[in-house]
């Protein structure tokens, strides 16, 4: 109890600290609307679709706003009340929820996760033997990146939805981006302003890839978005709000940033707009985008009508989120110029709301850092009062801007781990910055920090980095990772198993440890077109996750009853098989650059032919890793053949080609049943076939006339039409078994001839 109140003590001093800045009035007022009655009786209905019948009987929840720390810090208390009921209680309905999930952990033994939950609680619920009070020393506990939109929300219903809500709720999310549906407000808006309806779908891009059209990257590609596209997702905008917000969740909605589709200049020729270079790999076919000058009276009259239309149709939490120079270079890197344009932007937000605080990516200054320079960061943060912009610092894990922006120059901001790009699957992780990083942010000198986040661009990866940061967002200094994991261990499986925690801890200290710069884009050969120049390089002992593979594989007699185990035993033998293929890679190209005919044959003979496959059938058996089961989502939402075809389209591109010719190819990769026979290993079957011919007719290997070839097979599987199992099929154990037998002894030679 001493210990409790010392801590207690200190962060009442930090928060009284926090809360003395100038920035933190504007911060303060951001409040959940929801009463106190619906939040708890909300929190009460997550538990019981967490926990069956059970939930009502075994826990008393309520909600009382006076819990909260200083400057509105959520705070939840847990202690034992009359019968055994357990009584939580929150500053908000995300605050008793956290509180909820604390106790299923630490008392109970339980793990929620996007590959499952562990749930199997005691016939007797443990008391709370001392009233536990902890307050969060952060305001706000963010989550979302504009592109987890495209990379893993764009097909889901409401059930999936909900799932996710709730797991939000459970981890600690008090702020969330909530964007969909605004493209038929966009519509409505277009419409209203005299474009027709051929220039709005000329706009618009398919669903896949609205994240880059919301942002000025795109247009028009893989669309157009159907009437019923826009009915759909308004009914989920709806559910989703309401939901988020009865939670005591704040919701952060779209502004605009001044991007306009082609058909403004037919109606206002007069208006003044700047068409931006291109964006990526794309041409101006599908990009260069027309910007409307922040000098304009227009833009004023278009972002303001926007977000008139928005909040009658959405309400509002206050929060919005506008993004103009993403990834894309600005017209002056005059910071009078910079200012002019985020004024312009935070005027059309405080035209349709007064109390508007405007919520930016700080993604720009990171990316392009020979023009963000001191005086442009600083210019384009000024043109907004102090307080109200909060800047996320999206990757902050790895490429901090807080330390070289002065605290972002007032601004207060949010400490963010980014740790996904493009939704690509693989074991990796930072765990030693991300379990320092947002302390050393807070103590930085005249820190404007005021929170931690989840940026990812995709989701459904990597479990344990999630369940790591969602913690920290309720601590005070880091954790000791070892024992952290081994409790992580044991929650997942609901039982402690020494093999299974000594694979954790494995993998902590290897793949999930990261240092330095690290970018976690999945660069295996395995989803990467074939060529003769293929980075292999790792930031770890390969021989960790093959010990770790043995590991799980050797206590599935004891675990075999998890849910949660079968998802790590596939994805610890698919991070395996990962590796193997780029041993057996490195050996082809060998045997082609030394003319050894035979060895090539051989060792690409089992790359294409056994390997591959065999990771196939492994992925195939558990439908957590199923191509159809994402390409079956995408069809659930048509309501005909033709938008069918379309959503397919979509889906299969965004995973692949990544635009009609391969514009950013593989950036999506995913390792999916289906898809690595499919389209990985169809490639690498051309790749070591046209190795062969070369030898054989003693020509040299040209990489462009491979590219030229290799993209007939990669379109092929675009319009291949063919329908893909969205139920797993085989056992994964025993495909599991068969791999680690015929590949762990020559995966363990690999690792020994590399260090010799």
């Amino acid at each position: 109890m001493a210990l409790l109140r010392v801590l207690l003590l200190l962060a009442t001093v930090a928060a009284c600290d926090a809360a003395s800045r100038p920035f933190w009035e504007p911060l303060a007022r951001l409040q959940p609307e929801a009463e106190e009655a619906k939040q708890a009786a909300a929190v009460q209905e997550l538990l019981e679709r967490l926990l069956g019948p059970r939930a009502a009987s075994a826990f008393s929840v309520s909600v009382n706003r006076s819990l909260a720390g200083p400057g509105g810090l959520d705070t939840y208390r847990l202690r034992s009340g009359a019968r055994g009921v357990i009584d939580v209680a929150g500053s908000t309905g995300v605050a008793a929820a956290s509180g909820i999930y604390r106790y299923l952990k630490d008392f109970c033994g339980c793990h929620v996760s996007w590959s499952g939950s562990q749930l199997r609680l005691p016939d007797s619920l443990p008391p709370v033997p001392t009233e536990i009070i902890v307050t969060s020393p952060n305001r706000f506990r963010f989550y979302q990146n504009v592109c987890t939109q495209s990379y893993s929300y764009v097909w889901w219903n409401w059930d999936r939805w909900e799932r996710e809500i709730d797991w939000m709720a459970l981890h600690g999310i008090n702020m969330a981006l909530a964007f969909t549906g605004q493209e038929a407000i966009w519509q409505r808006v277009y419409l209203s302003l005299g474009l027709n309806q051929s220039e709005i779908d000329e706009y618009f891009t398919g669903p896949a890839f609205l994240a880059w059209n919301r942002m000025g990257n795109l247009h028009t590609w893989a669309g157009p978005l159907p009437l019923s596209w826009h009915l759909k997702q308004l009914y989920l905008q709806y559910r989703i709000l309401e939901r988020m917000r009865t939670l005591g969740m704040l919701t952060v909605l779209p502004a605009f940033s001044g991007f306009v589709p082609c058909g403004i200049l037919r109606v206002f020729p007069r208006v003044n707009v700047t068409r931006l270079g291109s964006w990526s790999h794309f041409d101006c076919t599908y990009s260069c985008a027309y910007l409307l000058s922040p000098e304009d009276p227009m833009f004023q009259v278009i972002g303001t009508l926007f977000l008139k239309e928005l909040i009658k149709e959405f309400g509002t939490d206050h929060v919005y989120s506008a993004d103009t120079f993403n990834e894309m270079r600005p017209l002056s890197s005059s910071p009078a110029y910079l200012s002019k344009v985020s004024a312009a932007v935070f005027r059309s937000m405080t035209g349709a709301d007064p109390s508007a605080l405007w919520l930016m990516q700080g993604w720009l200054f990171q990316h392009q850092p020979d023009f963000w320079q001191p005086a442009q960061v600083q210019g384009l943060l000024h043109g907004v009062p102090l307080g109200r912009m909060i800047v996320l610092d999206l990757f902050a894990e790895s490429k901090p801007v807080f330390s070289w922006t002065e605290s972002f120059y007032g601004q207060p901001f949010i400490w963010c781990m980014l740790h996904n790009f493009g939704g690509n699957q693989g074991l990796f992780g930072t765990v030693e910055n991300i379990n320092q990083g947002p302390f050393k942010a807070r103590s930085f000198p005249n820190s404007t920090m005021v929170g931690v986040g989840l940026t990812p661009e995709g989701i459904e990866q990597n479990d344990i980095m999630y369940e790591l940061m969602t913690d920290l967002g309720w601590q005070r200094e880091p954790v000791d990772l070892q024992q952290w994991t081994a409790k992580y261990a044991t929650q997942r499986y609901g039982t402690t198993n020494t093999q299974a925690t000594e694979a954790w801890q494995l993998l902590l200290r290897s793949v999930y440890n990261c240092s330095g710069v690290c970018v976690n884009h999945n660069h295996s050969p395995l989803v990467h077109r074939p060529s003769l120049r293929m980075v292999t390089d790792l930031w770890y002992n390969k021989s960790d996750v093959y010990e770790a593979w043995r590991l799980l594989l050797s206590s599935a007699s004891k675990l075999g009853a998890s849910n949660t185990f079968y998802y790590d035993l596939v994805d610890v033998t698919r991070q395996a098989m990962q590796q193997l293929v780029s041993d057996y890679y490195l050996e082809i190209k060998q045997a082609f650059q030394s003319h050894a005919l035979s060895r090539l044959l051989t060792t690409g003979g089992v790359l294409v032919y056994d390997l591959l496959p065999e990771l196939d059938n492994l992925l195939s058996s558990d439908g957590r890793f199923l191509l159809g089961f994402w390409l079956e989502a995408a069809r659930n939402v048509a309501t005909s053949d033709r938008e069918a075809e379309l959503y397919d389209l979509n889906a299969r591109n965004q995973l692949t080609l990544w635009g009609p010719s391969g514009n950013i190819l593989d950036y999506a990769n995913k390792q999916l049943g289906g898809l690595v026979l499919d389209y990985y290993g169809v490639r690498w079957s051309l790749f070591v076939s046209t190795l062969v011919e070369c030898l054989n007719t003693g020509t040299p290997f040209h990489q462009n006339q491979f590219n030229q070839a290799v993209f007939q097979v990669e379109r092929g599987f675009i319009y291949n039409g063919k329908r893909y199992p969205s139920k797993a099929i085989g056992s994964t154990l025993e495909i599991a078994t068969k791999i680690f037998l015929k590949y762990y002894p020559s995966a363990m030679k690999h690792v020994h001839w590399n260090a010799v």
